[in-house]
């Protein structure tokens, strides 16, 4: 009985020597990831993007994800609008100026 416990990870009595290094090696990884999605969750709540904040809420991706949607996919929006409403100022100055 005694060759079962140590024949395995799993079943050892010594898994805590094995186990303990690895939280510690994780645990910035995960610091990392929680942070990440949490602000592009938060982001894209507020923006009422359902569809990111599923994707983002479901896919796991180590903050990879996450980043290219705060700054590729939010910033391309933001530039976006920020351009539809300058023309809208600019057409409507011009049609002041106009009148």
């Amino acid at each position: 009985m005694h060759w079962m416990y140590h024949s395995s990870v799993v079943g050892s009595p010594d898994l805590f020597g094995l186990w303990f290094p690895t939280v510690f090696a994780l645990l910035p990884l995960l610091v990392w990831a929680t942070v990440w999605k949490g602000w592009a969750l938060w982001l894209a709540a507020r923006r009422g993007e359902l569809p990111w904040f599923i994707a983002l809420l479901i896919i796991n991706t180590v903050g990879i994800l996450e980043i290219f949607y705060i700054f590729v996919v939010a910033k391309q929006k933001d530039a976006k609008e920020m351009g539809e409403k300058g023309n809208e100022t600019t057409s409507t100055d011009h049609e002041e100026k106009t009148t």
